[in-house]
């Protein structure tokens, strides 16, 4: 959807918050969905704009999908056609680069569109690139295309080390591989949650993929993949925000289908910025994976500045979290150090918490020291990215008076149903 949020901030906020599933697991393995010719069922879907664009996508290429439930869709890859794709679409949402593994394993040769999505600073794909040359496959640049073939070559290299530890590449290589001949060895693969829920998806499907949560994949080929039913896992940026904006507002929240393995370091966090929060309510994550699951509670407390915190492979500090961390630091006694060591043009909403009254310093690129607290003031303001768009709706919230988010479809590509969330806990934000 497209339009503006408006805001009214300093409002306590009440209840209990729901995460839903992972925008970074959905994808993936909505895209992977396309190496089985039977029937697949993926439930827990977020229904967002950057899904709901590679459907059309998907569709595009003739792909069946529909809605089963709210969160669940039927997806039937038995024929496709890569003539209509939507080339469009695909120049929009960076997730689009995982067609590349995906139509490489059902189609000889193609081309699409260079993928799009927020702009962060170089995000490179060389990791992507090459990959998929230790694969044999082919791609080659030619204005705003990749060209691809795919040999389905016997004698390609059996191992590959990823020049980045790289989520998207990791995944892009695993989907590519589950289809090829022999074994494919993977070194370096980034082993975050989406990482491993691709992995046990796939699995599921008659995959053979070892070594699943570490940084060391092994990948048997096999001829081809059964239909099967998965439940995408809960996401854990959207732990981490809803965490930060009950912490940001003093409010005492719950947030329900949190799983602290996913968010170790992130907690950590949250407890040295002193963050009160207990868990409730323990159980097993319904996924199959082992993990413990939960409700976490969240009570209003003086918040403390922390020290330094970055960005790291996981299992560190999420780069999408630490936007958000960055507005809650504005509310701390004393001075952090926010390190984005992957990003260099993410900062630009340091200059919209400014706008706002934070007193935050840009030393470079990369880096910005946030002084508080600061009693910040709405004002009429910008969502660059998702997670800026994120980032500023927890900063209005904050705020004394109104604020105007601009560019609201920013937060739709990754956050559904926002606003009604966040009416159902208190918040009094509207959409225009």
């Amino acid at each position: 959807m497209e339009g503006k949020f408006l805001i009214e901030g300093r409002h306590k906020l009440s209840g209990t918050i729901e995460v839903f599933g992972a925008k970074n697991a959905a994808l993936p393995i909505l895209a992977a969905s396309v190496l089985s010719k039977k029937k697949v069922i993926i439930d827990n879907i977020p229904v967002i704009e950057d899904v709901s664009t590679l459907i059309v996508i998907l569709k595009s290429i003739g792909v069946k999908i529909k809605f089963t439930g709210k969160n669940k869709v039927e997806v039937d890859a038995s024929t496709i056609n890569v003539k209509n794709i939507n080339y469009d679409l695909i120049s929009k949402i960076r997730s689009s680069i995982l067609l590349l593994s995906a139509l490489s394993s059902r189609v000889n040769a193609f081309k699409i569109t260079v993928p799009g999505g927020c702009q962060l600073g170089a995000r490179i794909l060389d990791p992507h690139i090459d990959g998929f040359k230790a694969l044999g496959i082919k791609i080659k640049k030619t204005g705003k295309f990749f060209e691809v073939v795919n040999t389905h070559s016997k004698k390609r290299i059996r191992e590959l080390v990823m020049s980045e530890m790289s989520v998207t590449a990791t995944e892009n290589i695993i989907i590519a591989s589950v289809l090829l001949f022999g074994t494919t060895k993977i070194y370096g693969a980034a082993s975050d949650p989406y990482v491993q829920d691709l992995c046990n998806f796939l699995n599921k499907l008659g995959a053979k993929i070892s070594g699943i949560g570490g940084h060391e994949l092994i990948i048997e080929g096999v001829k081809e993949l059964s239909g099967g039913e998965h439940f995408v896992m809960y996401d854990p940026i959207e732990m981490g925000t809803f965490i930060a904006l009950a912490a940001g507002t003093k409010s005492h929240l719950t947030i329900k289908n949190v799983i602290p393995d996913f968010i170790r370091l992130e907690l950590l966090k949250f407890k040295e910025a002193n963050v009160r929060f207990k868990l409730d309510n323990k159980r097993v994550f319904e996924n199959g994976w082992g993990y413990e699951i939960c409700d976490l509670e969240v009570f209003p407390s003086d918040l403390k500045a922390v020290k330094k915190v970055h960005n790291m492979p996981y299992p560190g500090f999420a780069a999408d979290v630490l936007p958000i961390f960055a507005a809650l630091m504005t509310q701390a006694k004393g001075v952090s150090l926010i390190h984005d060591w992957m990003y260099e043009g993410r900062m630009k909403y340091i200059e919209e918490l400014n706008r706002m009254g934070a007193d935050a310093f840009v030393c470079d690129p990369h880096r910005a020291l946030i002084t508080g607290p600061e009693r910040l003031e709405g004002k009429d303001i910008t969502s660059f990215d998702l997670r800026s768009g994120a980032t500023m709706i927890i900063a209005a919230l904050m705020a004394e008076g109104k604020s105007t988010i601009n560019n609201a479809y920013q937060v739709d590509r990754g956050y559904a149903e926002i606003e009604k969330r966040l009416k159902n806990i208190g918040a009094k934000i509207r959409r225009i």
